[in-house]
């Protein structure tokens, strides 16, 4: 059953070996991050899931000590996603994608060492039922589960976004994070997926998953934090 989640953001910037001079402007939602990661621990999982979106064909499960590595954006640094289990060696047959690479990175300097932890990537393009079902399946896997949901907002929230100004990308995102802080499981389910894909929402995705794993949950949210400091949106909540 799930007992919490966190919902952070995903750019490689948030890391910050990988921002030019650090990009201070993100320091708040690092805080806020790690405060949501901390909240993780303070329920006492028996298992944690970082969950996050990639590209058909990457889906799919990164057990226990799986890499990545930010190399791909110009930063010798590799990251681990927990240890593997003892007596194995770590995984090196895929690679994490960027976006579970950050969330580890965030467990690392959270110095989680509280339960076993799983990868899961989820296909940007999956229906909001095939969400629902992965989250259910999460959520059955174990007697207290937590969830790491990385995923980003619209990427069109300025000229200078990644998908350069559209006016519907505000509304978007306020209701994202009404519903991701309120806990808003219906909401979330309900997210219209071809406008999150016309405004290039990364988030949409791994945030059904959560919904899905979060329906007979009843658990509260709180927004952390909500900010667009590069035009896309950014959303910290966490869900006990």
């Amino acid at each position: 059953m799930l007992v919490a989640a966190a919902v952070c953001p995903c750019p490689p910037l948030l890391v910050p070996e990988v921002a030019t001079g650090a990009a201070p402007e993100l320091d708040a939602a690092r805080a806020a991050c790690l405060d949501a990661v901390g909240l993780l621990a303070a329920a006492r999982p028996d298992r944690l899931y970082v969950v996050g979106p990639v590209p058909e064909g990457v889906h799919g499960v990164f057990p226990a000590g799986s890499a990545g590595s930010f190399a791909g954006f110009g930063v010798d640094l590799s990251v681990r996603l927990g240890e593997a289990p003892k007596g194995t060696a770590p995984s090196d047959a895929r690679p994490l994608p960027a976006p579970l690479a950050v969330g580890a990175w965030l467990l690392d300097r959270a110095d989680w060492a509280d339960a076993p932890i799983e990868g899961l990537g989820v296909d940007e393009a999956a229906t909001p039922g095939v969400c629902a079902g992965l989250g259910h399946g999460l959520a059955a896997s174990a007697e207290r589960v937590a969830l790491l949901v990385m995923g980003d907002g619209s990427a069109c929230r300025t000229v200078k976004a990644p998908g350069y100004l559209d006016e519907r990308a505000a509304g978007f995102d306020a209701e994202a994070a009404r519903a991701l802080g309120t806990a808003d499981v219906a909401a979330v389910l309900a997210m219209d997926t071809e406008l999150a894909y016309e405004l290039k929402v990364a988030g949409r995705a791994p945030w059904q998953v959560l919904a899905g794993a979060a329906e007979d949950a009843g658990l509260d949210g709180r927004l952390l934090f909500e900010d667009a400091p590069y035009g896309v949106g950014y959303f910290v909540a966490a869900w006990s």
